[in-house]
């Protein structure tokens, strides 16, 4: 996993001073690793856009110019006339070196790069700034942004400098960041990283439960009782995709006999049972004895309405997976405030550090395109979520994977990560059209991985 910052300008700082690095030569290799990319992917003499801003980020896409201008057919199109004392001594050096500055754009480029405002931006764009990105947009060529897209610019790529930043992985960026590099400053991200509280995950922490152990039984591998609500479809398809993950048993808490066969039935826990599935399709009316006990639990779906919830975040061992409009409700009845969706999507990483700050011992799934899993006042971000998971079914399938990793013992922690994971390479191992999925396709995908 990768460390992710909130802000970069303490590590610069911290360059400056530590290693007595200036921002010159870090705003030096800044361009230069947007080069390497660049180089990398195209041949010379390439037609390339460079559109800047007035500020550093607009320095660093000056700065570009200038290191490529003789190898590519480069223009530059100022935007923002320079302010910054960067700004203005890169303009002074590309002119000084003949970089073509235009007035107007073309239809077509190879390559553009936008370094507008970079990730200290927040403000909404004016109506000359916003026509400006809908142009770039319309404008054929491969698109990065340098350090952070300028919203609504639709990048193929994002060079972000010197390490990782929480904005970039909300999921309101998503259609804008595309794959997402890191630039190097010249210096080693071992260096220039401190410590921090979020942490994006790769493939490699997927640990998935291979059975390593040869004098085992079924027992060996947990029991996992899944309580099956009004809508029993979704209790069955967390129940199927426990077995798909390698638990032992698996039980369904219901007075419905027809399973399929491999599915125990049970109105009672089981005294065997090393976790519990609650809430998926639940409906009203559940027996708070399924609840009341100290078992591993994965909570979802109808609980995030009810205030008996409360008393299962007092427990341990808990996984929690809320939507964003379950995340809201639970908020309000957390009496941590009203929230609205929209208010939560712009700002998933606050309110989730705020319950988490509430409940640190409990572990936080709050599903989206990017899904934040929060525990102990630290935040993991699994950034390969897709569109292909928005069906009916989906939370279902994932509750039933972490319960089964719970019922194999893996920490709370390590089920949500490990779970959540594998829910995402399992959408995108599917090999048929990405809106043709269907829970049990996804089933069968966590059966290859």
């Amino acid at each position: 996993m990768q460390k992710v910052f909130d802000e970069v300008g303490t590590l610069d700082k911290r360059c400056y001073e530590l290693f007595s690095l200036t921002e010159d030569i870090l705003m030096e290799n800044a361009a230069l690793s947007i080069a390497f990319v660049i180089k990398s992917k195209f041949s010379k003499k390439s037609s390339l856009l460079i559109v800047v801003g007035s500020g550093n980020n607009g320095a660093d896409g000056i700065t570009l110019a200038r290191i490529l201008a003789n190898d590519y057919n480069v223009e530059l199109y100022v935007a923002l006339q320079p302010k910054s004392p960067m700004a203005l001594a890169q303009i002074d050096r590309a002119t000084k070196v003949g970089v073509k500055i235009v007035n107007e754009l073309q239809n077509s480029y190879d390559v553009i790069v936008e370094a507008l405002f970079g990730s200290g931006f927040n403000k909404k764009l004016d109506h000359e700034m916003q026509n400006l990105i809908d142009k770039l947009n319309q404008t054929n060529g491969y698109k990065i942004a340098c350090d952070f897209p300028t919203k609504p610019f639709r990048a193929d790529i994002t060079i972000t400098m010197g390490a990782l930043k929480k904005r970039l992985f909300e999921d309101s960026m998503k259609d804008y960041t595309g794959e997402i590099l890191v630039g190097d400053l010249g210096i080693s991200r071992d260096n220039y990283e401190t410590d921090t509280n979020c942490y994006l995950l790769d493939k490699e922490d997927m640990e998935l439960p291979f059975r390593k152990t040869l004098t085992a039984h079924k027992g060996t591998f947990g029991h996992l009782a899944v309580i099956i609500g009004e809508k029993r479809g979704a209790g069955i398809l967390s129940c199927e995709a426990g077995f798909a993950f390698g638990v032992g048993l698996v039980s369904a808490i219901t007075n419905d006999k027809n399973l399929p066969l491999h599915i125990m039935q049970n109105e009672t826990l089981p005294i065997n049972t090393t976790a519990v599935a609650i809430g998926m399709g639940l409906g009203k009316g559940i027996d708070e004895k399924f609840f009341n006990n100290e078992i591993a639990k994965i909570i979802d779906a109808d609980l995030f309405y009810d205030r008996k919830i409360l008393k299962i975040l007092e427990q341990k061992n808990i996984v929690i997976t809320p939507h964003p409009k379950e995340f809201c409700s639970l908020y309000t009845l957390c009496g941590l405030g009203t929230i609205s969706v929209n208010e939560l999507q712009e700002n998933r990483f606050m309110y989730v550090e705020k319950f988490s700050t509430r409940y640190p011992h409990i572990v936080l799934l709050l599903k989206g395109s990017n899904s934040l899993i929060a525990y102990e006042n630290t935040i993991y971000i699994n950034p390969f979520g897709s569109s292909r998971l928005s069906f009916g079914g989906s939370g279902d399938v994932l509750s039933g994977l972490i319960g089964s990793l719970l019922a194999q013992r893996y920490s709370p922690l390590k089920s949500a990560i490990v779970a959540s994971l594998a829910h995402s390479f399992a959408a995108i191992n599917y090999q048929k059209n990405d809106y043709s999925m269907k829970p049990q396709d996804l089933i069968e995908e966590i059966k290859k991985l």
